[in-house]
């Protein structure tokens, strides 16, 4: 493994935050959050633009052809800005399971159509259990003589309300195992018998979305993959897109730190810049200690899935325990060293708080992860 990045990767970085500090303001934030799109036609099509929305899938697809650490380089920048709408949706989730487990048909109808910003997808796998497990999933899909019919209900889907096309995972039949038995399949958002309801959350940048499944048909071509056997590409999906928010996680607090620093420097108590308190002095070491952990096992983990490492999956969920940890200790130091400012509306921290925290429980929290690595290591 490479310590470091290329000088391409590094290019891509100051370009992501040049653009995002030009186009990405904290105020287009709080106005995008207050919407119920928490997006614009005409930033996503800047995005198109930069050639985000395809920096994951294959040049054959229409997308960059680019790997996962280039990812996470883009998603680290993605969270010091708290950019909103359904990037992560689109790119890392529906997009990047259309490219996982579609035909080379499917890829071509839809994955071009993605990249240049014209339709939007989303991945429907969490249901009111909120398992993130094979067992989890649990609506049903029913083979008919027209193809299939899907009944249930799916919680906490990520902007289904503005997604064009939904990859939705079903149980198809009962196998020998959880994983045995799991499809996925492609639904029009307009499909009848398909209702979406808008769900309140943490992060208002992002949101959530309840869709329900009324005997929804859909034609054998909607299949998207091997019929029951859609785990294994749904599981690398999954894998990929929680290193892409462990990155972000990454990305928001060392915001927070640097805004914290930078007010350490000028806030005055007793005659004496704050920071030059051995405290305060202590806790900002401690947020960066958090920070560069969670940085060094996010990198690795990126690097272990392009690379079909071995521990790809431990690493994997090292990467995200870590990073939920540091979001949500670096964000609440930052708070507490703001003091009575960083409780309020007014001040950005609410921001990178509400985004850490969405990731956080996001394909899963640090208990999860960690029980998944005592799994892995036959605990």
């Amino acid at each position: 493994m490479d310590i470091g990045f290329s000088e391409e990767q590094e290019m891509l970085r100051e370009t992501a935050r040049k653009f995002l500090d030009d186009e990405c303001t904290t105020q287009f934030v709080r106005r995008l959050m207050a919407t119920e799109e928490a997006i614009t036609a005409e930033f996503w099509t800047k995005l198109a633009e930069q050639g985000w929305l395809g920096i994951l899938y294959s040049e054959e697809d229409g997308g960059s052809g680019l790997g996962l650490v280039d990812l996470v380089v883009l998603m680290e920048e993605i969270g010091r800005a708290v950019m909103p709408g359904p990037y992560p949706a689109t790119v890392l989730l529906g997009g990047a399971a259309i490219a996982a487990a579609g035909s080379p048909a499917q890829r071509q109808e839809c994955l071009p159509r993605i990249v240049a910003g014209e339709v939007k997808s989303t991945l429907a796998v969490t249901e009111p259990n909120a398992r993130w497990d094979a067992a989890g999933i649990t609506l049903a899909a029913r083979e008919t003589r027209g193809g299939f019919a899907l009944s249930g209900t799916k919680m906490f889907v990520p902007d289904a309300h503005l997604a064009d096309v939904l990859v939705v995972a079903a149980r198809s039949r009962d196998g020998s195992t959880m994983e045995d038995g799991v499809s996925l399949f492609l639904v029009p958002r307009d499909a009848a018998g398909l209702a979406i309801r808008r769900l309140p959350s943490v992060d208002e940048t992002r949101k959530l979305c309840e869709v329900t499944f009324d005997n929804v048909a859909v034609p054998p071509a909607a299949l998207l993959g091997e019929l029951h056997q859609g785990w294994e590409p749904l599981a690398r999906v999954t894998d990929r897109a929680a290193v892409a928010l462990s990155a972000e996680i990454c990305g928001a607090a060392q915001r927070v730190l640097d805004l914290t620093v930078d007010y350490a420097k000028l806030r005055v108590a007793f005659g004496k810049p704050i920071g030059t308190y051995q405290g305060v002095k202590h806790q900002c070491a401690d947020m960066l200690v958090e920070i560069e952990n969670a940085k060094s096992l996010t990198y690795y983990a990126a690097w272990a899935l392009d690379e079909g490492d071995a521990e790809a999956a431990m690493a994997v969920s090292m990467a995200k325990a870590a990073a939920s940890d540091a979001g949500r200790k670096v964000c609440a130091a930052g708070i507490q060293l703001h003091g009575g400012i960083g409780m309020t509306w007014e001040h950005d921290l609410q921001l990178y708080l509400k985004r850490a925290k969405a990731d956080e429980v996001a394909f899963g929290d640090a208990t999860w992860h960690r029980e998944r690595i005592a799994r892995l290591m036959g605990a």
